[in-house]
């Protein structure tokens, strides 16, 4: 039985910034001929993470996406189909997490079998990048209301990435998700029962995918890295300045920012006043191009660097660490004596 879907993502309605949504929606819908919803931010919301807005007042939008590209027109209310238009899409001013709750508890309530987040701009491999993606958040959230979720990332190698990428990308993914739904994995710690929470899918956008046979595609663990400085100081004129510097695309995006701390303009002088006024400005290199003899096999890391795809099955939980084996067993044992 086909699953009804919810196709979510952080990177906001089709457009420069979200070019792969509408291509997988379609993919989805014409080829597996599966029921989708989408429900989207607004904007861009990358490295959000699970993060919710809770004071402010979530809005909302309808968007009518078109072909080829899934541009489309936004209205304020709900209205029929226009020539040309393929479906009604829901655009929120709120996280991704924020969609994938309100679409799973208010707008299709006790209607979704399985929720899609993504496909990503960017690769979501590592747990540096997973920590704080917005797109593995709004499957997290999902997998916290006791839905099935996959996070899907497309991480980009070449740059520009080649149109005619996309819809082998698409069809791989639509493999892979068939797979998982058929086959959902067990996890006696899953917190729907017994099953695993969620799955990662990193798939690298290379030529490779052009070839008949495709790319392999690995069973990963997540490579447990780290991230140094995030932020630079700025100078004194950009702290009084209106206008906020949002990047083009998604920091996860191979290469963004591997020569931004040579970039001219905004750093802070030894000759000025220290100010509080910090950008994000992050030096992702070693993440993005580590040698692959320094990642550990097996791992989403070491997948994407050898030109594979991979999946890796998630708790929706920070793991705890069973540190004392004298630890596990009756209260008594569990106490600690200072």
């Amino acid at each position: 039985m086909s699953p009804r879907v919810l196709l979510v993502n952080d990177d906001g309605p089709p457009g420069p910034q979200s070019p792969y949504i509408y291509g997988l929606y379609r993919h989805l819908t014409t080829n597996l001929r599966w029921d989708v919803k989408v429900v989207v931010p607004s904007s861009q919301k990358s490295w959000i993470g699970k993060a919710f807005h809770i004071k402010e007042i979530t809005k909302g939008k309808y968007y009518y996406p078109t072909e080829p590209d899934g541009m489309g027109e936004v209205s304020s209310a709900s209205r029929p189909l226009n020539e040309g238009e393929v479906a009604e899409w829901v655009l929120l001013d709120g996280t991704p997490a924020t969609c994938t709750n309100i679409a799973l508890h208010n707008l299709y309530p006790g209607k979704i079998d399985l929720v899609i987040s993504g496909p990503n701009l960017g690769r979501n491999s590592s747990a540096a990048f997973a920590m704080s993606s917005g797109t593995i958040g709004a499957a997290m959230s999902s997998a916290l209301s006791q839905i099935r979720s996959i996070a899907i990332s497309y991480g980009t190698v070449l740059h520009p990435t080649p149109n005619e990428l996309f819809e082998p990308a698409d069809i791989l993914s639509g493999r892979i998700i068939q797979y998982l739904w058929d086959n959902w994995g067990k996890d006696a710690d899953g917190i729907r029962n017994g099953e695993i929470d969620m799955y990662n899918v990193n798939v690298p956008m290379i030529m490779e995918l052009l070839n008949p046979e495709g790319i392999d595609v690995h069973w990963t663990h997540m490579w447990r890295n780290s991230y140094g400085r995030l932020f630079k100081a700025v100078s004194a004129r950009d702290a009084t300045s209106t206008t906020r510097d949002v990047p083009e695309k998604a920091p996860d995006v191979a290469g963004q920012y591997l020569t931004q701390e040579s970039e001219p303009g905004g750093d802070v002088s030894k000759d000025e006043p220290a100010m509080l006024v910090f950008k994000f400005s992050p030096d992702f290199q070693p993440l993005i191009t580590p040698s692959v003899g320094s990642l550990p096999v097996g791992s989403d890391g070491w997948a994407i660097a050898k030109g594979h795809a991979s999946i890796t099955p998630l708790r929706a939980c920070f793991a705890h660490v069973d540190h004392d084996p004298a630890a596990i067993g009756t209260e008594s044992l569990r106490i600690l004596k200072l």
